[in-house]
């Protein structure tokens, strides 16, 4: 018990969270309703989390703190965050996460981009950036509420990884896709939503 190692053939076990647990953000995406920004994100993991503070940048303004959500300090366990950016006017917004540790230490998670509009059509946008390595963002419009699917797939037809499925309302969505674990080469993403469907590519390079 004095010891903050032991070892158990052959093998190193400790006993510091730090040395196992890493802080890792899974998700993180941005829906429009109306003239709000609805940003969602969850980690898988946790180590020494104060918490989150959310920031916006404008083509008006560099970026600047909007709002602070706590963390959960250190834990295994999914936990899932949002935060919501209320009486917007129309234009192009981009968000990020700055994630502080007690310490004061701090990360920040990828960018994504929203735009602010009242759509008239449903569309799919090309992600941003691409090629990708390994994240980017997607984003779409739905000129009204209804269940959407977005997903990914290979050039096979396989589908490799489900993005949004699920209600969602009128407005444009951003999602950011995570490909670590998917190997460099094109992929398919694909938009159903009310009878709508629209496919384009992408190419991730690693």
């Amino acid at each position: 018990a004095q010891n903050p190692n032991a070892e158990f053939d052959g093998l190193i076990i400790g006993n510091l969270w730090q040395e196992i647990v890493p802080v890792e953000l899974t998700s993180f995406v941005g829906s429009v309703n109306g003239n709000s920004v609805n940003l969602n994100w969850t980690t898988a993991t946790e180590i020494n989390n104060s918490g989150f503070n959310d920031e916006k940048k404008s083509t008006i303004s560099d970026w600047h703190k909007i709002g602070f959500v706590s963390g959960n300090g250190t834990t295994t366990e999914k936990q899932s965050y949002s935060y919501t950016d209320r009486n917007l006017a129309e234009g192009k917004y981009n968000y990020r996460l700055r994630q502080v540790d007690f310490d004061g230490s701090f990360e920040y998670s990828s960018a994504i981009e929203v735009l602010v509009v009242t759509p008239d059509k449903f569309q799919l946008v090309q992600n941003f950036r691409n090629p990708l390595n390994p994240t980017t963002s997607i984003s779409f419009s739905l000129p009204q509420a209804g269940n959407v699917k977005l997903a990914v797939y290979n050039l096979l037809g396989q589908e490799v990884q489900t993005l949004v499925n699920g209600f969602k309302e009128q407005g444009t969505h951003s999602v950011t896709f995570e490909a670590k674990n998917l190997n460099s080469g094109i992929y398919l993403y694909k938009l159903e939503a009310n009878g709508f469907s629209s496919v384009r590519k992408m190419t991730l390079l690693k």
